[in-house]
């Protein structure tokens, strides 16, 4: 059977989300608005008899001085990914994209490959031989086996992983869920290790309040936020970022976006945002100080935004991205132990893969990719 492949509208975009379990936060029209620098689109697959069965948010980047764009799908697009004849999805799009000005067209099929359960994380942790996650035998796998192979043979090109710390330059490939489907909350505070459940009591008994903000306190978040990246090394987004996607996911759903944040006397010591479509809920940046660490708020905080999570009605508590590397010396490594701690199984998704329409322009967007 055909497909046909059109521009959407933003209400037949979120009819369609609305319509499946979950979708990624960066593939709902109101994502669009969060990235001015990049012009968005949805497109909408559907079948001989016009029923729509597929969707997707399309970021163009343009080129400097020429009119030629990057075309990027994060997290996406949402189509029926175990069907073996992936072309017929993807040809379409990518002569509806190659039309628009497209050289190069990006995708982070959201197909996962491979699981590990808590356990298997943390006894590869331990194991001294483990360097990698990727080199770790999974606990389970995913039917994707074939999807690799269809791509390529369709002529996309895996994206590289982005640095030795397993974390891409696009999405994350790795990431630490908690299952909540068909628990109780007490079950999945059951499956918090000692340490988290010790430091949820600890910040109970100092007096630390977990509360939700708006808009107005998202400076509070900003400002520990700038703290956390000059600690751990990293390029902070501005404060105007946070403030457009308050606005523009809030505007879409009220309950898109979250923040929370934890105080103790007066002081604002962690704060962390949320996102939530369908029954999958992300916890999306976070930010703490070094100040009075010893009263535990990230993990009080945690497990609010996991309760609330739970009342929902969430499916999975998605702790996004987390590293492939298993060594000490790796400062990541206590962001995986943390999350794991959570109840988190690592799960490895398939990645992101391009497709080269213009292979001179491709090439050239790689080399400067590769230099920054």
């Amino acid at each position: 059977m055909t497909l046909r492949l059109r521009p959407i509208s933003r209400e037949e975009h979120l009819a369609f989300v609305a319509a499946r379990p979950s979708a990624s936060p960066m593939q709902v029209p109101s994502w669009g608005d969060v990235k001015p620098d990049w012009r968005a689109e949805s497109l909408g697959w559907f079948d001989e008899d016009g029923t729509p069965v597929g969707a997707g948010l399309v970021l163009l980047r343009p080129l400097p001085r020429v009119q030629r764009y990057l075309a990027y799908l994060p997290e996406g697009p949402l189509i029926d990914w175990s069907d073996p004849d992936l072309a017929r999805w993807l040809e379409p799009m990518l002569a509806y994209l190659k039309g628009r000005g497209a050289f190069s067209v990006k995708m982070g099929p959201p197909v996962v490959v491979r699981r590990w359960s808590p356990e298997a994380v943390k006894a590869a942790i331990a194991d001294p031989e483990a360097r990698r996650l990727r080199d770790v035998e999974p606990t389970s796998y995913e039917p994707a086996a074939a999807v690799p192979d269809r791509l390529r043979g369709a002529g996309w090109r895996q994206s590289e992983p982005g640095g030795e710390d397993g974390f891409a330059v696009g999405q994350p490939r790795y990431v630490c869920q908690v299952p909540f489907a068909g628990r109780s909350l007490e079950d999945i505070q059951g499956g918090l290790n000692q340490q988290w459940r010790r430091n949820i009591k600890k910040a109970e008994k100092a007096g630390v309040q977990i509360v939700r903000g708006g808009h107005e306190d998202l400076p509070a978040f900003y400002e520990l936020y700038a703290e956390t990246a000059e600690r751990d090394r990293f390029i902070p987004r501005p404060l105007p970022y946070f403030q457009r996607m308050w606005t523009a996911l809030t505007a879409e759903d009220p309950d898109r976006m979250r923040l929370y944040l934890a105080r103790h006397d007066g002081d604002v010591l962690a704060a962390a945002t949320m996102l939530t479509v369908g029954d999958h809920v992300w916890y999306s940046y976070g930010a703490s100080t070094s100040r009075r660490r010893e009263v535990q708020p990230s993990n009080a905080m945690q497990w609010r935004m996991m309760s609330d999570a739970h009342e929902l009605g969430a499916a999975v508590y998605d702790f996004r991205g987390i590293t492939d590397t298993l060594e000490e010396s790796n400062q990541l490594l206590g962001l995986l132990r943390f999350k794991v701690g959570a109840g988190g199984e690592a799960v490895e998704y398939l990645g992101e893969w391009d497709f080269p329409l213009n292979k001179l322009l491709h090439k050239a967007l790689d080399l400067y990719m590769a230099r920054r």
